[in-house]
């Protein structure tokens, strides 16, 4: 693998804030609001919407994430996942940047902000909220850091299917409702799956270096061909998510909305089929979180109408 292929770190200064935003990935954080809207608008179908525990949801959602992000562009580099081969977008202590002593402060400060959210949280809906705001944090660290990084032993895959759908869904209606409707729990299922997506194309695009890194995601373990029918199989669950809803009796048509986002992902799944390598998947990563952030909202919208 040449590495002339490996992206270009763009004209940033080192240190300076385009720096620091380059290291938030703007474009994943879509993962971040996309569970904290769906979330939001089962609790509006629930007659249980609060504002301000919806907005305290958002604002520790995505200051976790981009804690997340930071931890993983310092121990990627650490660990040698990052380096010059690598085929995806700039991190940002890999391309000089920051260091990874400023990495490991902006990480510090983005849980600690984050967990200032989850103290009025706490006041709100009690000490569950503590032990998912634990969780969600140590998790987001042990995804590439610690003595057993998840995402090294193919574990990552159920960390964000997990958190981006589960915890962060049925979490905002929580703090918002104090329980959570079984409308919640279905609704976390094309959320964290198309998440998990994301996760996919990164695997599938990164495969080669993270296998020379010691990197064993389920792309490493089982082959490209694997991951394809993973990423196809999360389409698939999560655009048959709202039909079996108004087919239950959960929900009205209108959660049928997100199905207009469809001819998105069937676009992406045929890049993924073809056998596309290389720098090409950097943009069907991005379209698939594109995707996942147009079904996000039309899904909120559907559920909340």
């Amino acid at each position: 693998m040449s590495t002339s292929a490996a992206a270009k770190p763009p004209a940033v200064a080192p240190g300076s804030a385009r720096a620091w935003l380059l290291a938030t990935r703007p474009a994943t954080l879509s993962a971040a609001l996309v569970p904290v809207a769906v979330g939001t608008a089962c609790a509006v179908a629930a007659s249980g919407f609060r504002a301000g525990p919806a907005l305290a949801a958002l604002a520790g959602a995505l200051l976790i994430q981009i804690g997340t992000n930071f931890a993983n562009d310092v121990f990627d580099y650490e660990q040698g996942a990052d380096t010059a081969e690598r085929l995806g977008p700039v991190r940002a202590t890999q391309a000089g940047l920051l260091s990874a002593g400023q990495m490991r402060a902006g990480m510090v400060v983005a849980f600690a902000l984050a967990t200032l959210a989850g103290v009025y949280l706490t006041w709100v809906a009690g000490w569950p909220v503590v032990a998912i705001g634990v969780a969600s944090v140590l998790s987001g660290i042990a995804y590439t850091g610690g003595p057993y990084p998840l995402g090294y032993h193919g574990l990552g895959d159920v960390f964000v299917l997990l958190f981006f759908g589960f915890v962060a869904v049925c979490g905002t209606v929580f703090v918002q409702m104090g329980e959570v409707p079984a409308l919640a729990w279905w609704a976390a299922v094309p959320v964290g799956g198309l998440a998990t997506a994301i996760l996919v194309v990164n695997n599938v695009r990164d495969r080669h270096t993270d296998r020379k890194a010691g990197k064993r995601t389920l792309a490493v373990r089982l082959g490209r061909s694997a991951g394809v029918a993973e990423y196809v199989l999360l389409l698939a669950a999560a655009y048959a998510t709202p039909v079996a809803l108004v087919g239950l009796g959960l929900a009205d048509w209108p959660a049928l909305l997100p199905l207009a986002s469809l001819p998105l992902a069937l676009a992406q799944a045929r890049v993924m089929v073809s056998g596309t390598e290389g720098p090409a998947l950097n943009r069907c990563l991005a379209r698939t979180a594109q995707t996942m952030l147009v079904f996000g909202l039309l899904f909120a919208l559907g559920l909340a109408l």
